[in-house]
């Protein structure tokens, strides 16, 4: 722990590149700011565990996770009636897939709720305001990502939607029918959103929780979550394709995200605790 405070005093000497230069320097030095951080062997029966636990902790805090999760749902309404309108409904998939990207920016609220019921405690709505208001600063930073990954992502699709589809009207309707053009531009894009979802994957899996409790900094967190995904990658991998399938499934059928932004953060809570254990 002496490692981690010293990560967390060096930003203060410098500029925001400094915690990668004192990481630089700590490892050439032989010490490991991580070593209380290493995850544990787990498997895909530690998956389907995990995925009970976050259904229980959905039916626990019922309300307040639907109001919080019903926001989003709203929003994303919104967001795919304006491409009906402006009849770009193909684009509607890679709006989906943008929400998989955002999507670890708004576990802080999220665990905030499963905190305070685990703490006996009635949560409400308002314990995701207080969520986000005492999120270390590392959070923030991890969230930034989230937000600049997802604007390169929408970016991106919209250049490749205008090269490859055009002008062309493409309102719900003709988007159903698949034509070739359509298709195309879908499985481009895909690739595209997999690279960068897989990024944000390695960094933020378990980056986001071990920084909301306290346990790592910005640096300690998104070491300790790289070397996660990588000593157990088909599991992990079996993961996050299990988050970017519920999502993107439920970002489309927008009432099942009502039930599925919350059970899965707090199955991706309770596969955190299974992956890093509190001793």
């Amino acid at each position: 722990m002496i490692i981690t405070s010293l990560f967390d005093s060096m930003p203060q000497l410098g500029g925001p590149g400094l915690p990668s230069v004192a990481l630089c320097m700590v490892l050439a030095g032989g010490l490991d700011p991580t070593s209380d951080l290493r995850p544990t062997r787990v498997g895909v029966r530690d998956i389907v565990a995990s995925l009970g636990e976050g259904h229980a902790m959905f039916r626990a805090t019922v309300a307040p996770s639907l109001a919080y999760a019903a926001l989003f749902a709203v929003i994303g309404g919104i967001l795919f009636l304006a491409l009906e309108l402006l009849s770009i409904a193909p684009l509607s998939v890679s709006a989906a897939g943008g929400f998989v990207l955002l999507g670890p920016a708004l576990l802080a609220g999220f665990f905030a709720i499963a905190d305070r019921h685990e703490r006996g405690r009635k949560p409400t709505l308002a314990d995701v305001w207080q969520g986000f208001c005492t999120m270390p600063r590392g959070g923030w930073v991890v969230s930034f990502v989230c937000a600049l990954l997802l604007l390169i992502w929408l970016t991106d699709a919209g250049t490749l939607y205008g090269f490859m589809v055009g002008q062309v009207p493409q309102g719900f309707g003709e988007f159903l029918r698949a034509h070739a053009t359509v298709m195309n531009f879908l499985a481009f894009s895909s690739l595209m959103g997999a690279g960068l979802a897989f990024i944000l994957f390695c960094v933020s899996a378990f980056s986001i929780p071990l920084i909301h409790d306290r346990r790592a900094n910005l640096v300690s967190g998104v070491v300790a979550s790289v070397r996660a995904v990588f000593s157990r990658f088909p599991v992990m991998m079996c993961w996050a394709l299990l988050i970017a399938g519920v999502m993107l499934l439920s970002a489309w059928l927008l009432p099942l995200l009502l039930y599925a932004l919350p059970t899965m953060a707090y199955t991706s809570r309770a596969f955190y605790h299974r992956v890093f254990p509190q001793t």
